[in-house]
């Protein structure tokens, strides 16, 4: 069951926030705009709010507005930190109509993307966008000039788009691979002076344990619950009020502990079904789950939507927890040898990691998806570890703070080093070989579109028809 809709969970993905526009029915062509003038911030600005705004291409049924692209060139600028060409804008627009042939040519192939699918990207969107505001939807809502919700609604159509857009270059992809002699042509076709020059790397592989919560504190916090219960019952305090001062889920604390309007099968089971069971403005009695205890009350429901706010009250790890936790881990360490008990065999018996658990404790870079790490990009914590380690060493037990904020135990085994060279085929296949399969995937990805782009109505407008990389959207292009 699907557990990232309530509690600061963060995944790490893309936070593309603009919306397309519907258009015109197929066959009917659009109404005639005005000619397009040099985009500034203050067009922008007014054609976000509604008052100036150009059609900029037409794929299919829909069109792509100006303020479509400069909404995504801000977002980009604004993480990369600083200004990006003039040309990123192009590169946008691309990426756009390729994206609608995607959308336009899954739908044909009635691929099918659940109203829950769309949901569930949504919610880890907005809570990796909080996440980087320190939770805090005040913050959010000054940012982009509207709540959560809003950025929701408006994010809703095009992240279905987006998830068509996978599920179709998935279905594209499906049957590519290379095989070791392609490998070796692609390599040998690299000259040897532009051969690509790989930094230190290590890959490493983590057991980790969790404090186990005393009798003491579970007590504790089922007792601070029910007096805040008693207190909202007798009408002694407020609902609000007691879930910003008190609740452990900070992001809808802040919001009086309002979860806004989610379907069923957001919420983890336990929460879930209580919350069904209840009336509108009934409050519930104390539900326990994985992150803790709750109180909720329902403000409305409507047949699979449910509308209700909550107040998550979680045991406190004492320093004793987390002694006791670090002990333990340390007499895994020890008992950890080659002939008897591996570190793999070891994580599965004992880790409670379940994101490197089924890889025998491997960690893999959430950026790339690769074991290797570069020196550079490591915590400080793993690197200072790791920087005098032999192969096969192992640390001893290191704190660290998981993504919900709680605290546990690892150790780390070092699996492999590398110093600074240029790449060999022999010590870098596979990452020859990726670079190999990724310039396949191009290739496929190429003929494919332009297959389609001659079936699917696309017409780019000024001033992008300047644009180089979208010139072979042109029909004179595609003949």
């Amino acid at each position: 069951m699907k557990q990232f809709s309530l509690f600061l969970l963060l995944l790490l993905c893309n936070t593309s926030i603009f919306a397309q526009k519907e258009v015109v029915k197929s066959g009917n062509k659009p109404a005639a705009t005005t000619k397009p003038t040099t985009t500034t911030a203050a067009a922008v600005e007014a054609g976000s709010a509604g008052t100036v705004d150009k059609i900029i291409a037409i794929i299919g049924e829909k069109a792509i507005l100006m303020s479509d692209v400069e909404d995504q060139f801000h977002l980009m600028q604004q993480q990369a930190g600083k200004p990006l060409p003039e040309e990123a804008r192009c590169e946008i627009l691309d990426q756009v109509i390729m994206q609608e042939l995607m959308v336009s040519q899954g739908k044909l192939d009635s691929l099918k993307v659940t109203d829950e699918e769309v949901e569930q990207e949504l919610t880890a969107r907005i809570e990796k966008i909080l996440g980087y505001m320190n939770n805090d939807p005040k913050q959010f809502e000054q940012y982009y000039g509207m709540p959560v919700v809003k950025m929701k609604d408006r994010m809703r159509t095009d992240m279905r788009d987006q998830l068509f857009s996978k599920r179709m270059q998935a279905k594209v992809m499906e049957n590519v691979s290379v095989t070791p002699a392609e490998v070796r042509v692609f390599f040998d076709k690299i000259p040897q002076d532009s051969l690509p020059f790989f930094n230190a790397e290590v890959e490493y592989a983590q057991l980790v344990l969790k404090p186990k919560v005393s009798e003491a504190a579970l007590k504790k916090a089922v007792t601070t619950l029910a007096e805040l219960r008693d207190q909202i019952l007798n009408k002694k305090a407020d609902f609000a009020d007691l879930a910003k001062k008190y609740s452990d889920d900070k992001g809808s604390g802040k919001e009086g502990g309002d979860l806004g309007w989610v379907k069923r099968g957001q919420f983890v089971p336990e929460f879930e079904a209580a919350a069904f069971k209840l009336n509108r403005g009934e409050y519930s009695s104390i539900i326990k789950t994985v992150f803790g205890y709750h109180l909720l009350q329902l403000i409305e429901r409507r047949g699979n939507s449910i509308h209700c706010r909550h107040i998550l009250i979680k045991p406190e790890i004492g320093m004793a927890d987390l002694a006791a936790v670090s002990t333990r881990l340390d007499s895994i360490r020890k008992a950890i040898r080659p002939d008897s008990l591996t570190f793999a065999g070891a994580v599965q018996k004992f880790s409670q990691d379940e994101s490197s658990k089924p890889n025998n404790g491997m960690v893999t870079s959430p950026q790339t998806g690769s074991t290797y790490f570069e020196v550079g990009d490591l915590s400080p914590e793993v690197y200072f570890a790791l920087d005098t380690m032999k192969i096969d060493g192992i640390t001893k037990p290191i704190e660290m703070t998981e993504q919900d904020g709680s605290l546990a135990y690892r150790i780390i085994q070092l699996k492999s080093r590398s110093e600074p060279h240029p790449a060999a085929l022999e010590t870098d296949y596979n990452k020859v070989k990726a670079a190999c399969m990724e310039q396949k995937k191009a290739k496929v990805m190429n003929d494919w579109m332009s297959a389609r782009a001659g079936k699917i109505y696309v017409k780019v407008n000024e001033p992008y028809t300047a644009c180089p990389n979208v010139a072979k959207w042109k029909p004179d292009m595609r003949q």
